[in-house]
């Protein structure tokens, strides 16, 4: 003990300090659904980066439970082909080992008494031949329908509840319910079984490094503050398109839709980060406080006839590939009124964001895959300038750019080199690609790791889901009066409904 006899203290050892990592304490995952495609290409190679990054203790373990005749060899065969396809990190075979050491399968249907009581004693098991310290989550990548009855199997078995200072979670996938209604039902059915401060509401979106750097970009940096606001921001652009189709995808996006399946959760969620105030802090109460206040002042602007837009697309080319429209792709009915493309318009009823409208949109088939939040500037006068200085200028604009090539744009006006005065676009990048020595990690990383180490911070609470669906609902309801989405060509960007819903008021979409 240097220093006469006082005590040393490691300084990486402080807390506060964020050069080391937080490392999961011991656990274990349980899977139900584990055949699905969710847990093969996100879960499982998430939880070998996260060993391979030494996040996880040498105690976790993980736990399939599924009907499929498998025993725990089969199962760490699937991991294995899951891993080897799908993992962000390089394939090691001793972090592999390690990790496969704490393996097991249960076998068995969600209605199954007797699988229950199997997947406790083989918990109570990896409790003590691997020191899981009776800490269990249970991630249901399981369709909603099936979510009452896994947790009443886990509410009867026990293996719910906490006992002293072992934790017990529940990891739950969207969607959470189609309407109010069903959202409050399914709230109470989990809340029933598990307290609302052990339920994790899993929303990919918020685990993406750019999201969560919406908060560092604001509330770091001075310059930013004063421009967020109805004094400067004309309006809000955000905007998640997909380039893909649905074939294959009938069964769980037929009668849900564009708006259910993006527009209540990740587009909800992308526009309280950009218009809620400064939380107090990062607690997760503090964030979640902020986002409430932000939903709760939310209203659709009307008449949703002209600020509400659905298309579904038809056939077309996607690049050079010739492509069907949804309603020949197979599983969809020839009536099918599903909409693959929805856009609606929102105002924030708030001192900060009074006459700024939010328009978020969606769509699958639409000419790239791109997600992107764009504050769009008003106009400066442009007083000294005669219309043909600036005749190839648009309105400034910071873009928030989501996926697939995370960054940031600010676009503004800059004189052309030449004699004459000549003002025209241009763009400052700043990429993530080439910024950081570092890669971004998977979402799926951040978020399971944030669930054994219960840090709630970027999942939505019950009254955030509840808020989502007051909000949506109303144009659902619109939507199932008023006959049919327009169609619209595959690798467009929408039906021309979309565009009149922005000319009308002198608007235009951006082209990401």
């Amino acid at each position: 003990m240097p220093g006469g006899g006082t005590t040393w203290n490691n300084p990486l050892r402080d807390p506060r300090d964020k050069r080391l990592p937080r490392i999961a304490g011991p656990c274990s995952l349980i899977i139900f659904g584990v055949t699905g495609d969710l847990a093969r290409k996100k879960l499982m190679p998430a939880v070998y980066d996260l060993t391979n990054r030494g996040l996880l203790p040498p105690s976790f373990a993980l736990v399939g439970f599924a009907r499929r005749d498998w025993d725990d060899e089969d199962f760490a065969k699937v991991v294995h082909d899951a891993v080897r396809d799908h993992a962000r990190t390089g394939f090691r075979e001793e972090v592999w080992e390690r990790l496969a050491e704490g393996f097991r399968f249960v076998q068995g249907a969600f209605d199954d008494d007797s699988a229950f009581d199997r997947l406790k004693e083989t918990l109570e098991g990896l409790d003590k031949e691997r020191g899981t310290d009776g800490n269990h989550a249970f991630y249901l990548s399981i369709p909603p329908k099936a979510f009452p009855t896994v947790c009443e199997q886990l509410d009867r078995s026990g293996l719910a509840k906490e006992d002293g200072d072992h934790w017990r979670r529940v990891v739950i996938e969207k969607p959470f319910g189609h309407n109010l209604e069903s959202a409050k039902e399914l709230n109470a059915i989990v809340n029933g079984v598990f307290p609302e401060s052990s339920v994790f509401r899993i929303d990919h979106y918020l685990g993406k490094e750019t999201v969560q750097n919406i908060l560092a970009l604001r509330f770091a940096n001075q310059m930013f503050d004063p421009l967020w606001s109805s004094h400067y921001v004309d309006h809000v652009q955000i905007t998640m398109a997909e380039d893909i189709g649905l074939g294959g995808r009938a069964g769980y996006y037929d009668g849900i839709g564009a708006a259910r399946d993006v527009i209540q959760n990740h587009l909800l969620q992308l526009m309280a980060l950009v218009a809620m105030e400064e939380p107090i802090s990062f607690e997760p109460k503090q964030l979640q406080d902020e986002k409430i206040k932000v939903l709760a002042a939310t209203r659709n602007i009307e008449p949703l006839d002209e600020n509400t837009a659905r298309g579904q697309y038809g056939g077309g080319w996607q690049g050079s590939q010739k492509v069907p429209g949804l309603l020949d792709e197979e599983g969809f009915a020839k009536d099918s009124t599903t909409e693959t493309f929805a856009a609606i318009a929102l105002e924030v009823d708030s001192r900060r964001w009074a006459g700024v409208p939010f328009y978020l949109r969606t769509g699958k088939r639409l000419g790239r895959r791109v997600t992107e939040i764009a504050l769009v500037f008003k106009r400066a006068p442009h007083l000294p300038f005669d219309k043909t200085m600036t005749e190839e200028l648009s309105q400034n604009a910071l873009v928030i750019r989501v996926q697939p090539d995370e960054g940031i744009t600010l676009r503004f006006g800059s004189k052309v080199p030449a004699s004459s005065m000549e003002v025209r676009d241009v763009n400052m990048d700043f990429s993530y690609g080439t910024a950081f020595t570092e890669a971004s990690p998977e979402a799926y990383e951040r978020l399971i790791l944030d669930v054994l180490l219960g840090e709630p911070s970027l999942f939505p609470v019950n009254e955030e889901v509840e808020l989502s669906w007051k909000i949506l609902d109303p144009v659902i309801e619109h939507w199932a009066e008023s006959g049919t989405p327009d169609t619209y060509e595959s690798g467009t960007w929408g039906p021309a409904s979309a565009d009149e819903m922005m000319s009308r008021v002198g608007r235009t979409w951006r082209r990401p």
